[in-house]
């Protein structure tokens, strides 16, 4: 039986979470409790399963053919994959910002405006512009678009551009970012704005970032999880994680003796 969430408590709980691609058991009895306004970073080598979990919390991986999982994930104690959960409002409250930036060859007004014209989270053309300019300057980028909202998206730098794909996240109200490596396509200046802005966006909301970068996810989350061959190998605050870690595996990736 899994304990109801406490307050300030649990954003997710997973239990006992297996994910298959085909007969390849990808992940393996997986069982995490990420709190809420919290940064929880997920590291580990490549193809470790890191990416498959994050993509497990908003259902990403549905399309995917020939994949299925075993076990339970639970937002705010109901079952995101009980068969009456709808997809798209799930997508909304649990958004995703990926490895590279996206933004769609339209303005930077529409980038932000996509999701709540499509949602129809609108009461107003007014409304759309408070959403758009809210959404701009939570993602710390208002001041350096806001003469040029119908350029092209394009036209921005990487870091602008990644920091674009938050606030058209962060325009759709969700409630949970899931974050695959952001900054790995950005320079070192970029990626230290994007860090500050996670930092200021707990505040506000759940974050899981997934990250290659170990200093990355010392400087910036409040746990950290370390993800092995498909398994969670250790999960803990990330101060005693990095400096006093419980398991020896861990000990050794994370000062380079291995991975």
């Amino acid at each position: 039986m899994i304990p109801l969430m406490e307050e300030n408590g649990s954003k997710f709980i997973v239990r006992n979470l297996d994910f298959y691609y085909g007969r390849n058991r990808a992940l393996s009895d997986i069982s995490i409790d990420i709190r809420q306004r919290e940064i929880t970073a997920l590291i580990g080598p490549s193809g470790c399963g890191k990416s498959t979990f994050l993509r497990c919390l908003n259902r990403m991986n549905d399309p995917i053919p020939d994949t299925r999982i075993e076990g339970q994930i639970l937002l705010d104690n109901e079952d995101i994959y009980a068969p009456s959960v709808d997809v798209v409002d799930l997508r909304r409250r649990v958004g995703m910002v990926f490895q590279k930036p996206n933004p769609f060859p339209q303005s930077v007004y529409d980038n932000v405006a996509f999701g709540p014209r499509v949602l129809g989270l609108l009461d107003g053309d007014a409304n759309l512009d408070d959403i758009v300019e809210q959404s701009l300057r939570r993602a710390v980028l208002w001041d350096e678009v806001a003469d040029d909202l119908r350029d092209s998206a394009l036209s921005l730098s990487l870091g602008q551009q990644q920091r674009l794909c938050i606030a058209r996240v962060l325009a759709v109200e969700p409630e949970v970012i899931l974050m695959d490596e952001p900054c790995s396509a950005l320079d070192p200046i970029a990626t230290l704005r994007i860090e500050d802005l996670m930092r200021q966006l707990r505040e506000l909301y759940t974050i899981v970032i997934v990250t290659h970068n170990m200093q990355q996810a010392a400087r910036v989350s409040d746990r950290t999880g370390l993800f092995w061959l498909g398994e969670l190998i250790e999960f803990g605050v990330t101060g005693s994680l990095f400096t006093r870690p419980k398991k020896a595996r861990t000990e050794d990736y994370i000062t380079g003796r291995m991975g």
